[in-house]
């Protein structure tokens, strides 16, 4: 082999040596503070080591840049030029954080999952979804909004706080509210927030879709004749209202657990909603099955038996715990 081809094959290794730990450079988070001055962004940028100080104060200077840099939090790779990082804090190029509200989820689960992705106290999340100027703003004539805040997946700015997490969740509740609802909701006699609560119900017992619209009747027949919701949903909502997290089982006290939340000791419907319901869910309660069923109970495939009078229910009862009883043993085998 040549000198030649030693040095080329030699100069072609360095390159993507250099290529792969470019590839691995540590990326710096930078947090530009609302009305930061240039002066602020660069020391911080420096610090960081991202800039060198001359060199950047120039080229703000000379492309104007320093009075149309957004606050926001940041992420540069060393070797950044001082141009691009420039271009991306006058463009608001912000980190973002992915932030998802499966349906059902409560504003104690929205909380969570906000305090964890973008840091802020869970406290402030429920102060922010309790807030009265929101709730006018938006028209939610409730103490909270429960219900109101859409589930969906949010790519947020990583410098956003609790209040505006919950206004971008209400606006796309607002978004996506279907005004030829409005006469459906006047023609069953509902009022939006009575439709919204009934279908967070429906919302947390449902599993297939196709048995929504069933349930949704069966509350509504139950409401009709003036017999308890007995909703196992609203009981652990009450719970939660207490201890912020959600009891996956109840026991027989916790159904005389002391809450306007409670069905199994009050008549009609809950105060609100008790988690974020599903169009899906809404759609069953403007549109509920015609049966005529007062009762239903899970079964082990997680759907449900739905019965006209209490003894074909504590029949369909006794069937569904026998069923569990044999998929239990057959998982011991």
């Amino acid at each position: 082999m040549t000198a030649r081809a030693k040095y080329r094959n030699r100069t072609v290794i360095a390159l993507l040596l250099l290529a792969a730990c470019a590839g691995r450079r540590p990326v710096e988070k930078v947090t530009v503070p609302p009305g930061a001055s240039l002066r602020q962004v660069e020391d911080s940028l420096a610090v960081h080591g991202l800039v060198w100080r001359p060199w950047f104060r120039l080229v703000a200077k000379l492309g104007r840049f320093e009075r149309s840099l957004k606050p926001g939090v940041y992420q540069f790779a060393p070797g950044t030029s001082s141009l691009a990082i420039l271009r991306d804090l006058r463009d608001g190029r912000f980190l973002s954080v992915k932030v998802t509200v499966p349906e059902g989820h409560t504003i104690y689960d929205i909380a969570a999952a906000g305090s964890t992705g973008l840091g802020f106290p869970r406290d402030s999340l429920l102060a922010a979804a309790r807030d009265p100027g929101l709730l006018r703003k938006y028209g939610i004539h409730a103490n909270t909004a429960e219900g109101y805040l859409a589930a969906d997946t949010y790519f947020v700015p990583a410098h956003s706080s609790a209040r505006e997490l919950v206004g971008m969740m209400l606006e796309q509740f607002r978004a996506r509210w279907d005004p030829a609802w409005d006469a459906e909701l006047e023609r069953r006699d509902l009022t939006r927030h009575e439709a919204l609560t009934l279908a967070s119900i429906v919302e947390a017992e449902a599993r297939v879709d196709e048995e929504r619209p069933i349930i949704a009747a069966v509350y509504l027949n139950r409401i009709r004749i003036g017999m308890p919701l007995q909703a196992d949903p609203t009981v652990q909502y009450a719970m939660m209202q207490q201890t912020g997290e959600r009891k996956p089982r109840l026991y027989y006290n916790d159904y005389r657990f002391e809450s306007p939340y409670n069905t199994y000791l009050m008549r009609g419907l809950p105060p609100g909603p008790v988690g974020a319901p599903s169009r899906a869910s809404i759609l069953a309660v403007l549109r509920p099955a015609e049966v005529p069923y007062l009762y239903f109970v899970a079964r082990p495939d997680g759907r449900h038996t739905f019965s006209r009078n209490y003894t074909d229910h504590l029949r369909a009862i006794a069937e569904s715990r026998r069923g569990s009883k044999a998929a239990e043993g057959g998982r011991s085998q």
